[in-house]
């Protein structure tokens, strides 16, 4: 990963090489991450797009939004997580913890059962 200048972050210097295998597992990571990401927004637009409006209204909006917020949360921290475990690794420390999943896991779980909820009660 390299700065805009082309450079190395300073911290990508520092301590030891990890092992390549640790550092592939870290990107695995982080690429799934990103997919996650990805997937949210996917969701966000097909939502916002392709459902019709429900009979509460901003309600469509509102899990639209709650999507595409998580998802770009979770985009835009990808990286610094994927920073912080190559830091870590790299210093032999243990690997620092993130609140990504819990957030993302929350997310989803209040998206799942809202349309739980509406699917419940609008049977067709």
């Amino acid at each position: 990963m390299h700065d805009e200048s082309g450079r190395r972050p300073h911290w990508y210097e520092e301590g030891e090489e990890p092992d390549y295998r640790f550092t592939l597992a870290n990107e695995r990571t982080f690429l799934a991450w990103l997919r996650t990401g990805l997937a949210l927004l996917a969701g966000a637009v097909a939502l916002a797009q392709f459902v019709p409006a429900f009979a509460i209204p901003g309600l469509r909006t509102g899990l639209a939004a709650l999507l595409a917020v998580t998802g770009t949360l979770l985009s835009a921290f990808a990286y610094r997580r994927w920073a912080h475990v190559q830091r870590a690794m790299r210093h032999g420390r243990p690997l620092p913890m993130t609140w990504l999943p819990f957030v993302i896991g929350w997310s989803a779980a209040l998206a799942g059962a809202v349309v739980l909820v509406l699917v419940l009660a609008h049977p067709k």
